[in-house]
């Protein structure tokens, strides 16, 4: 929890520009301020602990509060909104680009990018053609549904739209967050260890779908691939897996399968 990393949103940029009040929102507030919970060296430790939950509690209550305003506004506009998420390196932004590439002439597509620093990945999203607003978030290490509201409110996106949000890399406090997106999609690369779903069980928990990126350097690594599936499922019995390479294109047939089957649901 990110009040336990020391993490927070409240040095955030989004479209470069810090965020003041949303349009779907009352006044912007990332997290609890370090007040709520005083430092005293003579506090009895289960009194401290028991604040740092409730403040827990309460980051999260107000993000999942924001987080269905979000998916309200996604359905009212009958959107697809896809969170991927990932560790850095597992090729999450060369996939997406890959994937946009292979969409754009067919729909509509926005992109909401999130990174602690630069605008490398929008820019990259960008030469495309798709729209993309970059999040920075700092210090963060997660995107938050307040977050997301502010990007929208710089999005003009028109009934139907599909959009995917890049989080920042990081497979322990994503997982936490809701952002109002449809499904958590996780990217798993094979350059990685097949014990990462035993790691990281929140993020396996919380994902509809893992994408297992970088097939095709199965040739040149000892990756096990049968049993980076089993560990998957023995965290999350019914996630769904497609194993594919963004760099070669194979699967990625059956990734847009996939997204058109969760857009006809969404419509």
């Amino acid at each position: 929890m990110c009040t336990t990393c020391g993490c927070g949103g409240h040095d955030a940029l989004i479209g470069g520009k810090r965020p003041t009040r949303s349009k779907k929102e009352g006044p912007i507030s990332f997290r609890a301020p370090h007040s709520v919970v005083p430092h005293h060296h003579h506090a009895p430790a289960d009194t401290v602990q028991s604040r740092i939950v409730q403040v827990e509690k309460d980051l999260l209550n107000k993000n999942n509060n924001l987080a269905l305003g979000n998916r309200s506004y996604f359905a009212a506009q009958n959107m697809l909104v896809l969170n991927l998420v990932s560790s850095p390196g597992s090729g999450k932004t060369t996939l997406l680009v890959r994937t946009l590439e292979m969409l754009k002439d067919k729909q509509t597509i926005a992109v909401i990018e999130g990174d602690q620093q630069t605008e490398n990945d929008a820019e990259r999203i960008r030469a495309t053609g798709i729209p993309a607003i970059q999040i920075n978030t700092g210090k963060g290490c997660h995107l938050d549904a307040s977050m997301i509201g502010h990007a929208l409110d710089q999005l003009t996106l028109a009934k139907g739209s599909l959009l995917f949000i890049e989080n920042v890399g990081n497979l322990v406090c994503p997982a936490a967050f809701d952002l109002g997106e449809a499904a958590k999609v996780v990217v798993l690369s094979v350059t990685e260890g097949e014990d990462k779903p035993l790691k990281y069980p929140d993020m396996f928990s919380a994902a509809r779908l893992m994408l297992l990126n970088k097939c095709d350097l199965l040739p040149y690594l000892t990756f096990d691939v049968e049993l980076a599936i089993a560990n998957a499922r023995r965290v999350n019995p019914n996630i769904e897996i497609i194993q594919l390479s963004a760099t070669n294109g194979a699967g990625m047939d059956e990734w847009l399968n996939w997204i058109s089957r969760e857009q006809a649901t969404a419509n």
